[in-house]
């Protein structure tokens, strides 16, 4: 390469309160129509789901559909409704989460099984998943189906996936972006496909789109692991050390393992196989130490870059800076 060549100047991004901003309108039309489908004449359904609701939240997912329809031109209230299908999703995968990994903290909130116990939580996760797939149904779209069922069906497999990985120190990189691929880039990436589905685009944007979703989702699972070893437990919203508690081997573990000396990876096993949360600080010693922090944002940055690359030829209007800036806030945070 030529070292004297011009610095190609990065494309414009928009900050985060920008982009809230440019996608206001519509986030409120979809909040307003998740309120009003969350409806139930069955109080506990109301109760449990108010309080995810109520919960907070970027809605990362609904605005990635929104801005992606947007920039390839297209508004209105079918993109509102399949952006409350795509929160109704993760609503739902939440709450069974919550379960599965026993939390008892999200978003700095009590988690609706600490709130209302597991079975309320299991059983409106199950009203949640089933109500969005009739506000799918009324959309028509036999592809839009297609794609969410397909989606559905991996979250599913990556949630199995990750449980089969518990306790497991002999996880690999490859291992764990096979789960974080299928729990959460791909509803990224179905989101973003979506939008370009709805303006009408053709397979080849589609695809681009797929590929911007599925790669920033990736990134900012990364980052959101890199956070759990060093993030302000406050800010973060959860336990600092859950992933630990939990028996989770996350990237930044997963490089620590990979280059330490025999006596710590026998340690480090050790805390794995038993989900020793009173070894976080052994933990992020030993991560610190092999630059597993630095080490796995400069992997998130490389999705990152990928995502951002998916988006070359939309131009740079708003709503494809919008995107962009998504990109660079879900690898900041970790950063």
């Amino acid at each position: 390469m030529d070292s004297n060549a011009p610095a190609v100047p990065a494309r414009p991004a928009l900050p985060l309160p920008e982009v809230q901003a440019l996608a206001a309108a519509d986030m409120a039309a979809v909040d307003a129509l998740i309120r009003r489908r969350l409806a139930s004449d069955v109080v506990l359904v109301n109760q449990v789901a108010e309080h995810i609701i109520a919960g907070g939240g970027k809605r990362l997912r609904p605005m990635l559909l929104l801005l992606a329809a947007r920039a390839l031109g297209h508004q209105g209230p079918d993109a509102h409704q399949l952006a409350a299908v795509i929160e109704f999703i993760h609503t739902s995968t939440l709450l069974h989460d919550d379960v599965v990994d026993e939390s008892d903290l999200r978003r700095g909130r009590s988690t609706a099984n600490a709130v209302f116990g597991n079975a309320a939580s299991v059983l409106v996760g199950d009203f949640l998943y089933s109500r969005s797939f009739q506000l799918m149904v009324e959309l028509g779209s036999m592809e839009v189906q297609e794609i969410l069922a397909d989606t559905t069906n991996r979250i599913a497999e990556g949630e199995v996936l990750q449980l089969l990985h518990v306790r497991n120190p002999d996880v690999d990189e490859a291992g764990y972006l096979r789960v974080i691929e299928r729990k959460t880039a791909i509803l990224f990436a179905a989101a973003t496909r979506l939008g370009a589905l709805l303006a009408g685009a053709g397979g080849d944007v589609q695809q681009r789109l797929h590929d911007y979703g599925l790669n920033l989702g990736i990134a900012f699972q990364i980052a959101d692991d890199v956070l759990d070893y060093s993030a302000d437990e406050a800010a973060l919203g959860k336990h600092l050390g859950d992933d630990l508690a939990e028996g989770k081997m996350t990237l930044p573990l997963i490089h620590a393992m990979d280059h330490a000396d025999e006596a710590l990876r026998a340690r480090l096993r050790h805390i794995v196989e038993h989900g020793e949360a009173d070894a976080l600080a052994e933990a992020v010693d030993a991560i610190r130490a092999s630059g597993g922090l630095d080490y796995s944002i400069a992997r998130a940055r490389e999705y990152a870059a990928l995502a951002e690359a998916a988006l070359d030829g939309l131009g740079d209007d708003p709503p494809v800076a919008a995107l962009r800036g998504l990109v660079r806030h879900a690898v900041d945070r970790g950063a």
